[in-house]
């Protein structure tokens, strides 16, 4: 490997580690997940981010980037479908639910959900459009579109864990049912 290449890993893995340690839709998801059902039922949820999210940056790469430049209309209703689910998503960790027979039924988010959030969450298209930008020059060879995607998932697995981790490590601190609500609305 070439001083070139291991300056542009490294400045690749220094991109996404920020990208995805830095709060956002996916962290605050599985935080709240990690306090809610704890680490290891929220797995699939971290699997579904790491898995997904380099397959979005691979389709911005081929041209995913370029047809919603090119489809205005799709570019927003991507955008209301994302801010939507967002408001959803932050309605239901936010609102008052008393334990029920229904909240022991309730479980995270799974894999292909968590994968399939990605193109709907407008943190992961900046992310991978600026990526993309950044370290892919136009008619760049496919083996250097799949390291930049592989960096983003060795990357994205750690940083959500820790959120994870945060989360069910506030809820052990947060025992009751108030402090804990109290922390799904941070």
């Amino acid at each position: 490997m070439t001083a070139e290449q291991i300056a542009w890993f490294g400045s690749v893995a220094a991109f996404a580690l920020a990208m995805a340690a830095t709060p956002g839709p996916n962290n605050a998801m599985v935080a709240a997940s990690g306090a809610r059902f704890g680490v290891s039922r929220t797995l699939p949820h971290l699997l579904g981010i790491t898995l997904g999210f380099p397959v979005m940056v691979l389709a911005v790469a081929i041209g995913a980037g370029q047809i919603l430049a090119a489809t205005p209309w799709l570019h927003t209703l991507l955008r209301w479908v994302g801010a939507a689910y967002i408001l959803w998503l932050a309605w239901t960790i936010a609102r008052p639910h008393p334990p029920t027979e229904s909240e022991a039924r309730r479980r995270p988010l799974g894999l292909l959900a968590a994968a399939l959030f990605q193109w709907v969450n407008p943190k992961a298209w900046i992310i991978a459009v600026s990526a993309v930008v950044t370290y892919t020059g136009e008619g760049a060879p496919l083996a250097q579109t799949l390291a930049m995607a592989a960096v983003f998932g060795a990357v994205t697995f750690p940083a959500v864990l820790f959120w994870t981790i945060v989360g069910a490590g506030a809820a052990r601190i947060l025992r009751t049912e108030r402090a804990l609500r109290r922390f799904d609305l941070v």
